[in-house]
Formats: C-alpha cells, structure tokens, sequence
C-alpha cells in the first residue's frame, strides 16, 4: 500500500539467464533464493571440500555411513554439519557433474546481483545471512515466513489439488493426537519403504493423516497392503493432497513426518509443529540438520527406513520428554516467526527496505 511501481527483475535462482537480461535493460536484480540460508552457504563452501578431499568421491561404495558421518568444520556460517549434511549435489562421483556445477555456478554468480531476498527470518538464521553477505554477496533481506507475511494470498502454491476434507476430519481428534506424514510435491521412495513408513504409523498406534500422491512410489503404482488399511481404518486417512499451513495450524496436529524441504520446514514452525526428518535429496539434508541440531524441533531417520524405528520415533516425539521440549521450542519459534512478520518485525522491515532501496528507490535528487 503506497509504494511507487516497482522497477526491476526479481527472479528464482533457476532463471539464472535473467541477470543478464536486466542488465541489459538497466534494471536493478534481485535474486530469489527459494531455500535457506544455510544452505546457500553450504554450497557456497562446497569448494571447500573440494580442497579439503572430501568430494569429489571416488565411487558411490565410498558413500557409507562412516564417511558420510565425517565432520567438516570451521566453515563461516555453518555450525556442526557432518558431510551428509551437504546438499546432495556434492556426493556426486562425476567431477562434471552437470547439476553441482550448474547449482553452484548461480551461487557464485549471485554476487552480481543488486540484492538477494529469502524466505527466512532473521531470529532464524541471522548467522548463515551474516556469512553469505561476508562472502561478498550484496545486502540480503529476510522476508519470512512468506505465509505469514501475506497471510491473506489466495494464491496456492501446490502442484497438486487440494482435499478440503483432511481438515474435516481433524476436526474431531484430541489435540496433539495426529501425526501428519506428507514427504512433499517431488520426493520419490521405493515401494518398499513406503510399506516401511506404513508399518511404522500403524505400529506407533497413533491417529495420522498422510499424504500419498499417486508418483510416491518410484516406479510403481503405490499399493497399501490391505492388512495395513484394514488395521487403520479407524485412526488414519490417507488423501492425495490437502492444505498443508492450514493442517499444520490444526490443534490436532501434534507431530510432522516430513522430506524437509524447505517450505514443509517453514510450515512446520509457523503451525509450531516438531517434526521426524527424513530428507531425500538437496538442500532437505542441510534443513533436517538444522531442525534437529541447532533449531531442537526435530528428530532424524538416520539410518534405512524400518517401521520398528518409524514407530519409536513417533513415540518418543508424541510421548517422550525430548518430545515435549521439541514441541515447546516449536511453539517459541513460531512466536518469534509471527513477531517478525508483523508490523515493525524484521521482515515486514526488510520488505519495506526491500522496495524502497533498491526496486523502487526515490527518484529525487
């Protein structure tokens, strides 16, 4: 509201072609970065490990636990990541990996950007935005959570239809009683762990809410063992899709078995929801350290998924006293996720600042 018209290209970090195009229209540039903080910087240091010997691997026999498990340290920005930790363009045994070099080729770019805006929160990860501008990035404006700082957009960012009835159905469940499983629009699993995950939610006794699309299961058409849908029918619903944020903020809602991307992450603090982590691929394992190690909201799959330990999980995170000060930390991070994006909160500045700095400054003068 009474902000001049916005002049410039604000772009997703994959549009990495108009940089170019605003420079030759003589247009400020603002680059979008749609993942966190953290892992901006994380693939900021991935030369680092280059030098240090840790990548590019040999083989993929080289990838077991033990050498996924070695700590890398000392990295500005960073606090306590393992090299598992990374985003998994860097396990890659191909020193020309097209997918690594093109990821990093936006990062290093990014320093001719006018300005960098992120989905994020200062009180968040301040610390990883104060070692992506000391890497000689221009200024970095947090601008989330967006859902709260425009709480009233009608505009869905899913890839799939939504099912209205899950919230219906959560209606009538005690409060903190429901795990909701939903592993994101684009994580693919094998047939196999995904009867893993199912076996795991019914062992835990537990009422849940989990989202299957029909492309879960790699390669196959996702069947649920009928055992498994007979045992369940009183406590579970199983839907395509549904209204994640509005889910999250459900009562109901107790505990979030996710993939860790970053939306599903920001969500998850906005409802003040602990989560049980299984990442899958990119910056998922940065976010799901993060959630687990330095934020204490979230617990990790750390090893194959088994339904023994999906069940112990969801026990210990719904039952347990760990659980219960995840489930306090989630609640305090959304306190200060609601503050920042209010009036006078550090993102609702940044927005301002944002525009008035550098998309539309004054013309004055």
């Amino acid at each position: 509201m009474g902000h001049p018209p916005v002049t410039g290209i604000v772009s997703d970090v994959v549009m990495d072609f108009s940089m170019e195009a605003a420079r030759e229209l003589g247009l400020p540039y603002v680059q979008l970065w749609a993942t966190s903080a953290a892992s901006f910087v994380a693939l900021r240091h991935c030369r680092l490990l280059f030098d240090r010997g840790l990548a590019p691997i040999k083989d993929f026999k080289q990838l077991t636990n033990e050498y996924l498990d070695t700590p890398v340290e000392d990295l500005p920005g960073l606090r306590n990541m393992r090299f598992r930790d990374f985003p998994t363009f860097i396990r890659s045994p191909a020193p020309d990996d097209y997918m690594l070099h093109f990821t990093l080729g936006i990062v290093e770019r990014a320093v001719g950007a006018s300005a960098l805006i992120i989905n994020t929160f200062d009180d968040l990860e301040g610390e990883a935005v104060a070692a992506m501008e000391a890497l000689g990035l221009p200024k970095v404006y947090t601008i989330g959570p967006l859902p709260l700082l425009a709480p009233s957009s009608s505009i869905s960012m899913s890839l799939w239809k939504q099912q209205e009835e899950c919230l219906l159905w959560l209606d009538d469940k005690e409060p903190g009683s429901v795990v909701y499983a939903n592993f994101g629009s684009i994580t693919v699993m094998t047939n196999e762990q995904l009867v893993e995950f199912a076996w795991g939610l019914a062992k835990s006794g537990r009422h849940f809410l989990w989202i299957i699309r029909p492309d879960l299961a790699k390669g196959d058409t996702v069947v649920l063992p009928s055992e498994f849908s007979a045992e369940t029918a009183e406590r579970g619903l199983v839907a395509s899709w549904c209204p994640q944020q509005q889910v999250l903020n459900h009562p109901a809602v107790g505990a979030f078995l996710t993939h860790s991307g970053w939306n599903s992450t920001l969500e998850s603090m906005c409802g003040g929801v602990p989560v049980i982590s299984w990442p899958f691929f990119g910056d998922q394992q940065t976010n799901c350290r993060y959630q687990c190690n330095e934020w204490g909201v979230g617990m990790e799959i750390n090893s194959g998924v088994r339904r023994d330990i999906v069940a112990d999980l969801v026990t210990k995170l719904m039952e347990g006293e760990n659980g219960k000060v995840m489930k306090k930390k989630a609640q305090e991070w959304r306190e200060k996720a609601l503050k920042a994006t209010k009036p006078g909160g550090s993102s609702h500045r940044n927005f301002d600042a944002l525009i008035r700095d550098v998309l539309a400054p004054s013309r004055s003068g």
